[in-house]
């Protein structure tokens, strides 16, 4: 199947002449069957359109430009979806030759048949991912730090927040190396860690050059917890801190989770920043890991994540 179809969800207000129309996804015609009322149409996402496009057999990918490398495969799978590359992501870096096993691995992050990590975005420090619009885009990892998009008051448009707290996938410490195995010198090991006194997750001063300083300056809530990654596609000692500090980002914030329910927005997009007044007066800051709706539906519901604080 190749047909293509793009949804958009309309937004109707007060002594509004026409509606607000907001992309709701593009995707690939899957499975089609007539009923008496048209048609019934099960869609492939555009991610899982490029992760169905299987290579044959092994090849080998560059030498070239992340730019040239992460266009062809896209490509070779939807001749014609566009690449989109968002500020802090240098498509210009030079990406090694390197042995490919699975296109979206390629493209995004994992692991080849021999254990060898791979993935363009994660060695630039970035995730990709497939826009409302259908657009492939590769962009920072979403933290925190970002620019919130919506404000939600308790009491308007939240409705029973249900708060979570898990230690599961925790890593404050990451060591990071590249290692082409061609002869070329190897990258790192670089270190990254959770170097704020004030978060739960806190690694202490350097845990690298100094272990003992925590027990030395009695910090009793110090825990460690170590995670490596290498990649061949790492070819620089800034391009390692980049990296470290996307995983970094990614793995402090999994600590506290909520589940909401909300106004339905669909221009809410996974990674999006939202401040959520949880209590009355408390505000918090969450990023968005999912957010399904109902085309038409007035409300949604989405789970977040967020780094816990110290309470001082």
């Amino acid at each position: 199947m190749i047909t293509e179809v793009r949804l958009f969800q309309g937004l109707q207000g007060p002594r509004m002449d026409e509606p607000e129309w907001v992309a709701a996804g593009r995707y690939v015609c899957d499975k089609v069957a007539r009923t008496r009322n048209g048609a019934r149409l099960e869609l492939l996402g555009v991610e899982d359109a490029i992760r169905s496009a299987g290579f044959p057999t092994s090849r080998t990918v560059g030498p070239d430009s992340a730019r040239s490398v992460a266009e062809t495969l896209v490509a070779e799978a939807l001749p014609r979806a566009a690449v989109s590359w968002r500020p802090g992501i240098d498509p210009d870096n030079a990406v090694p030759a390197f042995v490919a096993d699975d296109r979206w691995a390629s493209l995004s992050g994992g692991t080849d048949t021999s254990g060898i990590s791979t993935g363009i975005a994660t060695a630039l420090g970035g995730e990709v991912w497939a826009d409302a619009r259908g657009v492939i885009t590769v962009g920072p990892v979403p933290t925190l730090a970002d620019p919130i998009v919506w404000r939600i008051p308790y009491g308007v448009a939240l409705v029973e927040p249900a708060e979570e707290q898990s230690a599961e996938g925790l890593v404050n410490v990451w060591v990071i190396s590249g290692d082409g195995g061609d002869g070329s010198p190897s990258v790192g090991p670089v270190f990254v860690w959770d170097d704020d006194p004030n978060s739960i997750t806190y690694a202490g001063p350097d845990p690298v050059g100094d272990p003992l300083a925590p027990q030395r300056l009695g910090l009793t809530g110090v825990r460690v917890r170590v995670e490596r990654y290498a990649s061949p596609l790492i070819t620089s000692v800034g391009q390692a801190y980049d990296v470290g500090r996307a995983k970094l980002a990614d793995s402090l914030g999994v600590q506290s989770s909520l589940s909401f329910t909300a106004s339905c927005h669909p221009g809410l997009e996974p990674g999006d920043v939202v401040e959520v007044e949880v209590r009355p007066g408390e505000w918090q800051r969450h990023l968005i890991d999912s957010c399904p709706y109902t085309l038409g539906a007035a409300v949604m519901s989405c789970t977040t994540r967020t780094s816990a604080r110290r309470l001082t």
